[in-house]
């Protein structure tokens, strides 16, 4: 693909896409368990996504370096998967993935048993798993507030260890409703979880996993961008077929943020249809349920003239890029903040689209680039370094022209 594309304004929009994406984060976990349940089980309609073939690639490999590229929630559930397994690998990836930290998933898993060492940077990739013997502990404390990768990879573990596994989770809480997706994935394998948020535990007791067949559902996190692109547009009726309203997914809540910002939805023969309703000029919304929605909800009120407060954006700054930052950069472009006067409390302020080309930066990030590219239906915009989609969504561009959207340079 060529370093940037073109995407002429397009206010009206009409269409359905065919290449959406099946969930990357229930993939993802289905292929841990599918190999802690003896290679038996089958997983359907797995994600095109790159962090899902990778995923796919290597939780059987027998090579003994592992290179997760820039993909985090591989690098987490594979250190998990390989320590707890006693294989001897070591796991590296992409210079970012240098820098993002693994010391609390590590320690945790040297605390059960298993020998860990960092190559290069204490608490960072790349990291030498030497083996584990024997369990030390059956009791974990760690923070809630952390990535909630690191909690479901000891998750899916612990039904393999001689004595199961109880975590202990301090603090605030963030993502649950990825800890419940991996629970509720567990069940389809024969293991439930007792999890008790009030006391902030979670029980795994020592079971064997049973064999499973596992059919992955839509992206929800995908999906959002279509919601964008109907909130900005002028006029706009876009079918997302195979979309069901049960969902095992927290980002599923983009329906109601965006009821709120100009997005009606409807549910028809297994097909989601979005449509234009008036919108509200103030949002105020707490995403540490759902912190991948942020790069969609901030461009779309950056331009739509909605102020707004969020809170619970603190894990973006550990993500493909410092994510918070990212979006700063971006929407100054048309002129809108958004700025932190208060710790963890963020308030943006709208700015207003110009007439001339826009030309976002996408930091190595699939989100930014489909999370802005909804701007489309304002005005001229140039997207640099396209291909960061396939991360997640290696279609999204052929669904952009399939709502009528006309691409350059592709």
């Amino acid at each position: 693909m060529t370093p940037y594309l073109s995407l002429k304004k397009t206010p009206h929009l009409s269409g359905t896409t065919h290449k959406l994406s099946s969930s990357k984060s229930i993939s993802n976990r289905a292929l841990i368990l599918k190999a802690l349940s003896g290679h038996q089980s089958t997983v359907s309609n797995l994600s095109d996504a790159r962090d899902t073939v990778l995923m796919t690639n290597l939780v059987g490999s027998l090579d003994k370096i592992i290179d997760v590229m820039d993909a985090g929630t591989t690098m987490r559930f594979l250190t998990a998967y390989f320590a707890i397994t006693n294989q001897n690998k070591i796991l590296t990836g992409t210079a970012r993935m240098k820098e993002r930290p693994i010391g609390i998933l590590a320690d945790a898993l040297r605390m059960l048993g298993a020998q860990i060492d960092y190559l290069e940077k204490e608490g960072f990739p790349p990291i030498e798993i030497k083996g584990f013997t024997t369990q030390k502990s059956s009791v974990l404390t760690i923070p809630g507030n952390i990535s909630s990768q690191y909690i479901s990879a000891l998750m899916m573990v612990a039904p393999t260890l001689p004595q199961g596994l109880t975590l202990s989770l301090t603090g605030k809480i963030g993502s649950v409703p990825y800890i419940e997706m991996t629970a509720a994935l567990m069940e389809q394998f024969g293991i439930k979880p007792e999890i008790d948020f009030a006391t902030q535990t979670i029980r795994i007791t020592s079971a064997t996993y049973k064999t499973s067949h596992v059919v992955v559902e839509a992206d929800w996190s995908a999906i959002s961008y279509w919601y964008g692109f109907t909130a900005l547009a002028e006029k706009a009726e876009i079918v997302l077929p195979n979309v069901s309203p049960k969902s095992m997914q927290g980002d599923r809540v983009i329906a109601t943020i965006m009821e709120k910002l100009g997005v009606h939805s409807e549910f028809k023969n297994n097909q989601l249809h979005l449509t234009k309703q008036t919108a509200t000029d103030k949002l105020v919304w707490d995403f540490k349920d759902c912190p991948d929605l942020a790069q969609t909800v901030v461009p779309v009120c950056a331009v739509k003239g909605i102020s707004a407060q969020f809170t619970g954006l603190e894990s973006l700054r550990i993500k493909e890029t410092d994510r918070i930052a990212a979006l700063q950069n971006e929407i100054a472009k048309v002129g809108a903040t958004l700025t932190e006067p208060i710790t963890g409390n963020w308030v943006l302020t709208p700015g207003k689209i110009p007439t001339s080309e826009i030309t976002i930066d996408t930091y190595h990030d699939h989100r930014m680039a489909m999370g802005f590219a909804p701007w489309a239906t304002l005005t001229d915009l140039k997207i640099n370094d396209p291909s960061v989609v396939n991360k997640s969504y290696p279609g999204f561009w052929e669904d952009v022209k399939a709502v009528g959207i006309k691409i350059l340079h592709d």
